[in-house]
């Protein structure tokens, strides 16, 4: 028997077409990569508002070409198209990756009743979002292009969600799933969870910037405290990041600003630090 996905999509439309004149919501039961088609669609011109949600990718892609596969039902995996211009593009996947997490797990729960309680969804520079444990929850692959004329450029923010359980085999990092916070969680409800919060986001840093996200990503900074060793070898302390969205690193040779352009970090336990 096939499985049929209800997404609600005339819900989600009705909630977010108000503050988003234009905007349109497409399922595609399936297409090589959501963020692929959405390019493809804004260099012909097209670059209304659009949300398209694909419940299977034959070609999806990660952070640096990596794949993202995927069966029905076992993630969320969609791109929100729009024109966008903010006065600096820097700190936007931070900025999104916060927003995202706070509408899948609001707040910061007690644990234990301590005073200083940790959130269980917490977000690794620049682009991840990890639960507890550091297991990948879901990736955001953000592209903008330029297609001539005098308007904004557009933004293609791509996000996949495990949802359901998935297998480590030929994984870097050990999965995690929405599942994992709550049994009761699928891809629809996901959906509509994330949807008009990213929207609110996106509106607002087009015109404030990554400064009033940080305080509250700084709560979910999951490198802030640990050994990092950069892609070029270089080891150090990740110390937060700037308003700019820059990670900072404390290295042998001082503080170091590292862009998401220059390098993939990665975390490391005290004991391989050296």
């Amino acid at each position: 028997m096939t499985q049929v996905i209800h997404w609600n999509a005339e819900a989600l439309w009705e909630a977010v077409a108000p503050q988003l004149p234009g905007f349109t919501v497409e399922i595609l039961p399936s297409v090589d990569s959501s963020n692929t088609e959405l390019m493809r669609r804004a260099r012909s011109g097209d670059t209304a508002p659009t949300l398209l949600v694909a419940e299977q990718q034959t070609a999806g892609r990660g952070r640096m070409g990596k794949p993202w596969a995927s069966s029905l039902g076992d993630s969320l995996m969609f791109s929100l198209g729009l024109p966008l211009a903010p006065s600096d593009w820097s700190g936007l996947s931070l900025a999104v990756g916060q927003v995202l997490a706070e509408a899948l797990q609001p707040g910061i729960a007690p644990i234990a009743d301590s005073p200083s309680a940790t959130p269980r969804i917490g977000i690794k520079w620049p682009n991840d979002l990890w639960l507890e444990g550091d297991r990948k929850l879901a990736g955001i692959l953000i592209e903008t292009a330029h297609f001539g004329g005098h308007g904004p450029r557009q933004v293609i923010v791509g996000v996949g969600i495990n949802v359901r359980p998935r297998h480590e085999q030929g994984l870097s990092t050990p999965p995690a799933c929405l599942q994992d916070l709550d049994p009761r969680w699928d891809a629809p409800a996901a959906l509509a969870a994330v949807i008009p919060a990213l929207v609110n986001c996106l509106q607002r840093f087009e015109t404030q910037g990554f400064a009033p996200f940080q305080p509250a990503f700084a709560q979910r900074d999951l490198l802030r405290g640990r050994p990092v060793r950069l892609s070029d070898g270089t080891q150090g302390m990740a110390e937060g990041v700037g308003l700019d969205g820059a990670l900072l690193v404390r290295t042998a040779q001082g503080l170091e600003r590292i862009t998401s352009a220059e390098v993939s970090v990665r975390p490391q336990t005290a004991a391989t630090a050296g």
